[in-house]
């Protein structure tokens, strides 16, 4: 019992990161064992019979593919525009000083702590007040606004720990200030900046509550999930999870694979 014991105490480490892991997997393999499930009623909650019809029609239900479609956009241009901004603003807090700085990262930092739907309300009051009608603009500027503040984390993180040596290894080398940039800073950086922008597509894309606010009359994916759950879940929900979910896996394999390589490729 007690060489047990020892055993556990040198293996707890490994043995709470697997089970967290499972834990957090869990819920994806649920939503994949669904995809393959036929349902008798209207909601895919109890296991019936093996089907793969709705993988050979993940567009069946009507309006979904639209829907999802509409949600790809408005995640691929909030992260475009969260990047690109989120970029700038950590580069200025970083590199420069100027009044307000502090102040100014704060105020970058709030909507990370603020609840969704304070500033979710908060849009709407200012899209109504400005007359804006509400859809697909209102949902960007929306989604851009609080996509920023975690772009802004995850660049600053990265450009905090660059060395200012390099870069001034590369101007005593007659780089100018571009070169530098292309060739010294940004690919540096672009760790961080390829982070905030996963990020910033994965929250743009899921999210619901300022989205419900500023939407009008526009359906976007997590709408559309939330509407069927009240008058019947199809399987093609379930695809379409376990879908986004085998092609994220893909990415950071990739990612891994790549990394790797370059490591090898350094050494």
């Amino acid at each position: 019992m007690a060489a047990f014991f020892r055993w556990l105490r040198g293996k707890f480490v490994v043995i709470a990161g697997l089970l967290t892991l499972a834990y957090l997997l869990l819920p994806n393999v649920v939503v994949t064992v669904f995809s393959f499930n036929k349902p008798k009623g209207r909601f895919n909650y109890a296991w019936q019979d093996f089907s793969l019809d709705a993988w050979k029609d993940p567009c069946g239900v009507a309006d979904m593919c639209g829907s999802l479609s509409l949600s790809l956009q408005i995640a691929a241009w909030a992260t475009i525009g969260a990047t690109l901004l989120g970029t700038m603003i950590a580069f200025a807090l970083v590199r420069y000083r100027f009044r307000a700085r502090g102040a100014v990262s704060s105020l970058i930092f709030l909507p990370m702590a603020m609840p969704e739907v304070v500033m979710a309300a908060s849009l709407l009051t200012l899209f109504l007040n400005m007359g804006a009608q509400l859809g697909f603009w209102t949902i960007l500027i929306a989604h851009i606004m609080f996509c920023l503040s975690f772009v802004v984390t995850a660049v600053k993180a990265r450009v905090m720990s660059m060395d200012p040596r390099l870069e001034q290894a590369a101007q005593d080398l007659y780089a100018g200030p571009v070169q530098t940039f292309v060739r010294v800073t940004l690919p540096i950086a672009a760790p961080g900046i390829a982070a905030g922008a996963l990020l910033a597509f994965a929250l743009s894309f899921d999210d619901f509550i300022i989205t419900n606010f500023n939407a009008g009359s526009t359906v976007t994916f997590p709408m559309f999930v939330w509407g069927s759950a009240q008058r019947g879940t199809p399987v093609q929900i379930n695809v379409i999870g376990t879908a986004m979910f085998l092609v994220a896996v893909l990415l950071v394999l990739g990612g891994m694979i790549i990394s790797k390589r370059r490591n090898k490729q350094a050494r």
